[in-house]
């Protein structure tokens, strides 16, 4: 099966350019063996390439890549397969864009081209070489520094915003600006779902929880402190007077309206959306502002974005897993991104473990975190703090 793998990377400022040659020649050699075609071309600052040939093959040597020290900032743009290769030469061909005038470059490199796709453009790998001549992509390219640019500080929360564990079985975890050293929210966690299989006992269970978790809030939560609590869609269209349940627990509970954000999931089918839109509007009458959460991993998508018209959105650690090594993950959350900005809709991102994808989100314009790269043994905060060695 012939696959194709299409990355860019950036040069790492240590790395002198006289060893591009050699660099080359021993990746010609290697290339060969394994019967797969590179195509690479560099501007002075970044990579760009195109592999092509049998899976194991590519796969072998995009691994070594991604393990060469040389360079760092490696994104996949795309990782396909394909019924011929654009390029019939085995081995490495180096395209050193300082040399070679780009009005030209693009022909001289569909030459090495097979014929099937010399005169072409409608092919999306020719695409993508295409943009980075043109330097179309940087608008879109955000540098991510190496991990060990930053240590990550671990400091006390004070007692205030944060009890970790709460109480009857709710925990609380912190919602923060990593730059801003700030704690922008607190989300109070029910324990796990009831077990029960038919869906009015499994709602109506999620309902108590809910209220469990706003009367603990209460007791717990500072005054004037945002607090996120999630409830599942369906639970609003089942119990018809599930907001006046939920209105009446909050002032109960110590808490107001305004101060609580309710996270609904997008993963959850919802089958009557009428009367999901109506609870929706009861809720923002109360006062009470609504997030889609595990967005982009549901089937709703940018439409239940569009109906809703919701105040935030959480983006799940499926779609930031590794994004500062995924082009296709980056374009989406670009878009994303973009899109809420355009509304006013704040984002707010959970599940991050890695600081590379946390500087790549940071620089993409979020700003608010949950994940284990902050958060250790739910009260220790760890902050980023630059090296001073760097």
């Amino acid at each position: 099966m012939l696959n194709t793998i299409i990355y860019r990377s950036h040069i790492n400022d240590d790395t002198p350019l006289n060893i591009l040659p050699e660099m080359v020649a021993r990746a010609n050699v290697q290339n060969a063996q394994l019967n797969v075609t590179g195509i690479l071309l560099f501007n002075g600052t970044h990579f760009f390439q195109i592999l092509e040939g049998p899976e194991a093959g590519v796969d072998e040597i995009y691994s070594r890549i991604c393990n060469d020290k040389r360079h760092h900032n490696i994104v996949e743009l795309m990782r396909d397969f394909s019924p011929s290769r654009r390029f019939g030469k085995h081995g490495m061909e180096l395209f050193d864009l300082r040399q070679h005038n780009t009005d030209t470059l693009l022909q001289e490199v569909l030459d090495r081209g097979t014929t099937k796709y010399r005169l072409t453009y409608d092919d999306r790998g020719l695409q993508f070489l295409r943009t980075f001549v043109e330097s179309r992509e940087r608008e879109n390219y955000f540098e991510v520094l190496p991990a060990d640019y930053w240590d990550f500080v671990a400091e006390e929360m004070p007692h205030s915003h944060h009890q970790p564990g709460g109480s009857e079985g709710i925990t609380f975890r912190a919602i923060i600006d990593p730059l801003g050293r700030t704690v922008t929210g607190i989300e109070a966690v029910p324990n796990s779902d009831s077990k029960e299989q038919d869906d009015f006992t499994r709602h109506l269970y999620n309902l108590k929880s809910v209220k469990k978790a706003l009367r603990s809030a209460g007791m717990s939560c500072p005054s004037g402190m945002p607090l996120y609590v999630s409830i599942l869609p369906m639970t609003l269209v089942i119990f018809e007077d599930s907001v006046s349940q939920l209105v009446d627990c909050i002032y109960q509970s110590g808490l107001v309206p305004e101060q609580v954000l309710l996270g609904v999931s997008e993963k959850e089918v919802i089958s009557n959306l009428a009367q999901f839109s109506l609870s929706v509007k009861l809720l923002k009458q109360a006062g009470i502002s609504l997030s889609i959460d595990n967005f982009g991993e549901g089937s709703a998508g940018l439409s239940l974005l569009a109906y809703v018209q919701p105040d935030r959105i959480r983006v799940g650690e499926k779609m930031i897993r590794d994004i500062h090594s995924s082009g296709p993950k980056q374009a989406i959350l670009q878009s994303v991104i973009r899109c809420c900005s355009a509304l006013e809709i704040k984002v707010i991102v959970s599940g991050i473990e890695k600081a590379e994808e946390w500087m790549w989100l940071e620089a993409a314009g979020v700003t608010n975190f949950q994940g284990g790269l902050f958060l250790k043994d739910g009260s220790i905060l760890a902050w980023p703090e630059v090296k001073e060695n760097v």
